[in-house]
């Protein structure tokens, strides 16, 4: 299992509305898409301006498959257009659970093995 955390920093002011924007278009496409939804975040202290994600994988391959899917997909192409402007950098990290971890998804029709309840 892997997670990817993304960072997105946002032109100053510009959470709320990425925010909205995702909540009404984006997480409809990308979801369904990417599959495990660990979080999605804004930040309040540190660096502001601030979205950050978390996915959850199987392993790379698992991870490269999904992505292809995400980008070939006309809706999220139209959606990326939209909200792009309003980010200023991105960060991806790809992290490994400690032995101990146990990573919970949001989707409860989707256990972390990937398959379907």
């Amino acid at each position: 299992m892997i997670v990817e955390e993304r960072i997105y920093t946002l032109q100053a002011g510009q959470a709320a509305a990425y925010l909205t924007a995702y909540e009404a278009e984006g997480l409809a496409i990308q979801k369904p898409i990417l599959g495990r939804m660990v979080g999605y975040y804004s930040t309040e202290f540190g660096p502001l301006n601030q979205v950050v994600h978390l996915w959850a994988y199987e392993d790379l391959a698992e991870r490269a498959e999904r992505r292809a899917r995400l980008l070939a997909d006309p809706a999220w192409k139209a959606y990326a257009a939209k909200v792009r402007p309003m980010v200023v950098h991105q960060e991806n990290k790809l992290l490994l659970p400690a032995p101990f971890m146990t990573v919970l998804c949001q989707d409860p029709s989707v256990s972390p093995a990937g398959q379907t309840h």
